[in-house]
């Protein structure tokens, strides 16, 4: 239902589900390579921009994040602009993949 119409023609923008654990175990290992690049954005506000651009590859959503709001236009833009994203379980872990020393909602 993530960004699609249900019969009321509203959206949803939040659907809890499970990722996999070897999903997001890849997950964290491939954002932690792609962040030794430089090129990864951190943070809600700089995903959401580079999104909108149509220029991010791939977007990762922490599933941890409180409240779920701040992430939630997340897989609506992703859908719009056909940019593939994926939740992982850890916004701390998320943001030990990206080499900070904070959590990281999104990156």
């Amino acid at each position: 239902m993530s960004g699609k119409k249900d019969e009321s023609g509203q959206k949803a923008y939040y659907v809890k589900f499970e990722t996999p654990k070897e999903i997001v175990d890849s997950t964290y290992e491939v954002v932690k390579r792609a962040s030794e690049s430089g090129k990864v954005k951190k943070g809600t506000n700089e995903v959401t921009k580079v999104i909108e651009r149509g220029v991010a590859k791939l977007v990762v959503i922490a599933e941890d994040v409180d409240p779920p709001e701040i992430v939630a236009h997340l897989p609506i833009l992703c859908e719009e602009k056909k940019i593939p994203y994926v939740f992982v379980t850890s916004k701390s872990q998320l943001g030990a993949s990206l080499g900070i020393d904070v959590p990281s909602a999104s990156a």
